[in-house]
Protein backbone atom coordinates (compact mmCIF):
# COMPACT_ATOMS: atom_id res chain seq x y z
CA UNK A 1 0.00 0.00 0.00
CA UNK A 2 2.60 2.45 1.08
CA UNK A 3 4.47 1.47 -2.63
CA UNK A 4 1.57 2.81 -4.31
CA UNK A 5 1.00 5.99 -2.38
CA UNK A 6 4.88 6.38 -3.10
CA UNK A 7 3.93 5.74 -7.01
CA UNK A 8 1.03 7.83 -7.00
CA UNK A 9 2.50 10.96 -5.59
CA UNK A 10 5.55 10.64 -7.74
CA UNK A 11 3.51 10.49 -10.89
CA UNK A 12 1.49 13.29 -9.78
CA UNK A 13 5.12 15.31 -9.56
CA UNK A 14 6.24 14.28 -12.49
CA UNK A 15 3.04 15.24 -14.36
CA UNK A 16 3.47 18.71 -12.15
CA UNK A 17 6.86 19.21 -13.30
CA UNK A 18 5.85 18.43 -17.43
CA UNK A 19 3.04 20.75 -16.81
CA UNK A 20 5.40 23.76 -15.59
CA UNK A 21 8.10 22.95 -18.35
CA UNK A 22 5.52 23.21 -20.73
CA UNK A 23 4.45 26.70 -19.87
CA UNK A 24 7.59 27.60 -20.01
CA UNK A 25 8.22 26.57 -23.93
CA UNK A 26 4.83 28.17 -24.43
CA UNK A 27 6.45 31.66 -23.04
CA UNK A 28 9.47 31.24 -24.94
CA UNK A 29 7.12 30.94 -28.21
CA UNK A 30 5.19 34.22 -27.29
CA UNK A 31 8.41 36.48 -26.69
CA UNK A 32 7.31 40.29 -26.82
CA UNK A 33 10.98 40.52 -28.78
CA UNK A 34 11.07 36.91 -30.60
CA UNK A 35 14.04 35.75 -32.16
CA UNK A 36 14.97 36.54 -36.17
CA UNK A 37 17.89 35.17 -38.07
CA UNK A 38 18.83 37.23 -41.21
CA UNK A 39 21.26 34.86 -43.76
CA UNK A 40 22.92 35.74 -47.24
CA UNK A 41 26.03 36.09 -49.10
CA UNK A 42 28.55 38.76 -49.41
CA UNK A 43 30.57 37.72 -52.38
CA UNK A 44 32.06 34.30 -51.51
CA UNK A 45 31.17 34.65 -47.67
CA UNK A 46 28.08 33.19 -45.97
CA UNK A 47 26.53 35.83 -43.42
CA UNK A 48 24.03 35.15 -40.65
CA UNK A 49 22.83 37.53 -37.87
CA UNK A 50 20.98 36.67 -34.92
CA UNK A 51 19.14 38.74 -33.12
CA UNK A 52 15.92 39.36 -31.00
CA UNK A 53 13.46 41.67 -32.99
CA UNK A 54 11.73 44.19 -30.59
CA UNK A 55 8.73 46.26 -32.07
CA UNK A 56 8.03 50.01 -32.11
CA UNK A 57 4.67 49.81 -30.48
CA UNK A 58 4.25 53.51 -30.62
CA UNK A 59 7.52 54.75 -29.06
CA UNK A 60 10.21 56.98 -30.25
CA UNK A 61 13.41 54.52 -30.59
CA UNK A 62 15.90 56.50 -32.26
CA UNK A 63 16.92 59.05 -29.19
CA UNK A 64 14.67 57.68 -26.08
CA UNK A 65 14.24 53.90 -26.06
CA UNK A 66 17.85 53.93 -27.72
CA UNK A 67 20.01 56.41 -26.27
CA UNK A 68 22.11 58.23 -28.85
CA UNK A 69 25.89 57.77 -27.89
CA UNK A 70 25.33 54.62 -25.81
CA UNK A 71 26.63 51.12 -27.04
CA UNK A 72 23.04 49.31 -27.59
CA UNK A 73 23.11 45.39 -28.14
CA UNK A 74 21.23 45.86 -31.84
CA UNK A 75 18.27 44.05 -30.87
CA UNK A 76 16.74 42.61 -27.92
CA UNK A 77 17.19 40.14 -24.84
CA UNK A 78 20.66 38.52 -25.66
CA UNK A 79 23.29 40.23 -27.63
CA UNK A 80 23.69 40.13 -31.44
CA UNK A 81 25.23 38.11 -32.91
CA UNK A 82 26.98 38.22 -36.44
CA UNK A 83 29.08 35.05 -38.43
CA UNK A 84 31.15 34.81 -41.06
CA UNK A 85 32.58 32.04 -43.01
CA UNK A 86 35.41 33.54 -44.82
CA UNK A 87 37.20 36.51 -44.39
CA UNK A 88 35.31 40.15 -45.31
CA UNK A 89 36.12 43.67 -45.16
CA UNK A 90 33.75 45.94 -43.27
CA UNK A 91 33.33 49.27 -44.20
CA UNK A 92 36.97 48.78 -45.67
CA UNK A 93 38.32 46.89 -42.52
CA UNK A 94 39.15 43.28 -42.48
CA UNK A 95 37.14 41.00 -40.37
CA UNK A 96 38.46 37.49 -39.44
CA UNK A 97 35.92 34.19 -40.06
CA UNK A 98 33.95 33.74 -36.71
CA UNK A 99 31.07 34.57 -34.78
CA UNK A 100 30.91 37.74 -32.95
CA UNK A 101 28.81 40.21 -30.61
CA UNK A 102 27.47 42.84 -32.41
CA UNK A 103 27.07 45.94 -31.05
CA UNK A 104 26.21 49.19 -32.20
CA UNK A 105 26.76 53.05 -30.98
CA UNK A 106 24.06 55.52 -32.58
CA UNK A 107 24.04 58.70 -33.00
CA UNK A 108 22.12 61.05 -34.83
CA UNK A 109 24.16 61.41 -38.18
CA UNK A 110 27.40 58.77 -37.54
CA UNK A 111 26.87 55.38 -35.39
CA UNK A 112 29.62 53.07 -34.75
CA UNK A 113 29.31 49.27 -35.18
CA UNK A 114 31.15 46.99 -33.07
CA UNK A 115 31.96 43.07 -33.58
CA UNK A 116 33.27 41.75 -30.38
CA UNK A 117 34.94 38.36 -29.91
CA UNK A 118 33.07 37.66 -26.49
CA UNK A 119 29.61 35.96 -27.16
CA UNK A 120 26.69 34.04 -25.65
CA UNK A 121 26.17 37.01 -22.95
CA UNK A 122 22.56 38.58 -22.12
CA UNK A 123 22.71 42.08 -23.55
CA UNK A 124 25.11 44.07 -22.34
CA UNK A 125 25.66 46.20 -19.18
CA UNK A 126 25.80 49.21 -19.90
CA UNK A 127 29.10 51.32 -19.13
CA UNK A 128 29.86 54.25 -20.68
CA UNK A 129 30.81 53.64 -24.64
CA UNK A 130 32.48 50.43 -24.02
CA UNK A 131 31.15 46.88 -24.32
CA UNK A 132 30.99 44.74 -21.51
CA UNK A 133 34.83 43.77 -22.25
CA UNK A 134 36.18 46.56 -24.65
CA UNK A 135 39.32 44.25 -25.25
CA UNK A 136 37.85 41.61 -26.84
CA UNK A 137 36.14 44.23 -29.54
CA UNK A 138 37.57 43.18 -32.68
CA UNK A 139 36.61 45.57 -35.11
CA UNK A 140 34.97 49.12 -35.09
CA UNK A 141 33.88 51.25 -37.87
CA UNK A 142 32.00 54.40 -38.53
CA UNK A 143 28.32 54.49 -40.88
CA UNK A 144 25.83 56.78 -41.46
CA UNK A 145 22.18 56.44 -40.77
CA UNK A 146 19.25 57.26 -43.62
CA UNK A 147 15.79 57.53 -43.55
CA UNK A 148 14.23 54.29 -44.63
CA UNK A 149 11.75 53.98 -47.71
CA UNK A 150 8.80 52.88 -45.69
CA UNK A 151 8.06 52.27 -41.67
CA UNK A 152 9.23 49.05 -40.48
CA UNK A 153 7.68 47.85 -36.89
CA UNK A 154 9.48 45.19 -36.29
CA UNK A 155 13.64 45.66 -35.82
CA UNK A 156 14.89 43.76 -39.32
CA UNK A 157 18.56 43.13 -40.48
CA UNK A 158 18.64 42.37 -44.44
CA UNK A 159 21.61 41.13 -45.76
CA UNK A 160 22.45 41.40 -50.07
CA UNK A 161 25.53 41.40 -52.35
CA UNK A 162 26.62 44.90 -50.81
CA UNK A 163 26.83 44.60 -47.02
CA UNK A 164 23.48 44.31 -44.33
CA UNK A 165 21.28 46.77 -42.73
CA UNK A 166 19.79 47.37 -39.65
CA UNK A 167 15.90 48.69 -40.42
CA UNK A 168 14.17 49.48 -37.99
CA UNK A 169 11.23 52.38 -37.42
CA UNK A 170 11.87 54.99 -39.81
CA UNK A 171 15.68 54.60 -39.99
CA UNK A 172 18.10 52.38 -42.44
CA UNK A 173 21.63 52.11 -41.74
CA UNK A 174 23.68 50.42 -44.27
CA UNK A 175 27.21 48.46 -43.47
CA UNK A 176 29.57 47.63 -46.63
CA UNK A 177 30.85 44.34 -46.65
CA UNK A 178 33.04 42.73 -49.49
Amino acid sequence: MKNLVLLRYCLLLAAFAFLLQAENFAQQGNRASPAATATGKVGDATITINYSSPSVKGRKIWGELVPYNKVWRAGANEATTFSTDKDIKVEGKSLPAGKYSLYAIPGEKEWTIIFNSQTGQWGIKMSGETTEDPAKDVLRVTVKPQKSKSFTEHLTYSIDGNGFSLIWENLEVPVSVK
